[in-house]
């Protein structure tokens, strides 16, 4: 695992299509995630419900047991209601190809996605790998079985 203190050195690919285009970087020292670039020539207009995948202009090769993570950003979804259809999407670290964006519209109107415009944000995260020990039963916990709702809407558990 990479240390805190120093970056972890991904080999990028920037392709032909995206020339002039910023590679992935963060906002503010305080970002999680970088922002991802429309690489796109002409403008996409985005119906209501319509889904696109849209490439972001470059490959990347991580090292093992690291993903990189495909995110909506909260600006567009809220302001637009342009959001990711997977979110998050998983680029494993053996995937070789364009990273891109599956971009959705759930907002009332069409939005234009213009080449260079910031669509999404992409974070590295390590990956735990795990060996399944089989069991007879689980140990118990204060949730138990209880599934989708269980622990109601409200502090507390109150529905």
């Amino acid at each position: 695992m990479a240390d805190r203190m120093m970056p972890l050195e991904v080999e990028i690919l920037p392709l032909a299509h995206a020339e002039g285009l910023p590679l992935p970087r963060y906002a503010t020292q305080g970002s999680a995630g970088m922002d991802l670039h429309a690489a796109i020539t002409d403008a996409l207009n985005l119906a209501p419900l319509q889904r696109a995948l849209v490439p972001c202009g470059f490959s990347l090769a991580l090292p093992p047991q690291w993903e990189a993570q495909v995110r909506p950003r909260s600006g567009l979804a809220l302001k637009q209601g342009v959001t990711l259809l997977n979110a998050p999407g998983t680029i494993d670290s053996d995937y070789r190809g364009e990273v891109s964006a599956l971009l959705i519209n759930l907002g009332e109107a069409a939005v234009s996605i213009e080449r260079g415009m910031r669509i999404a944000q992409l974070v590295i995260a390590p990956v735990a790998r795990v060996g399944w020990s089989v069991s007879q039963s689980l140990s118990d916990s204060a949730r138990g079985s209880g599934g989708f709702g269980s622990t109601g809407l409200r502090a507390g558990g109150e529905v």
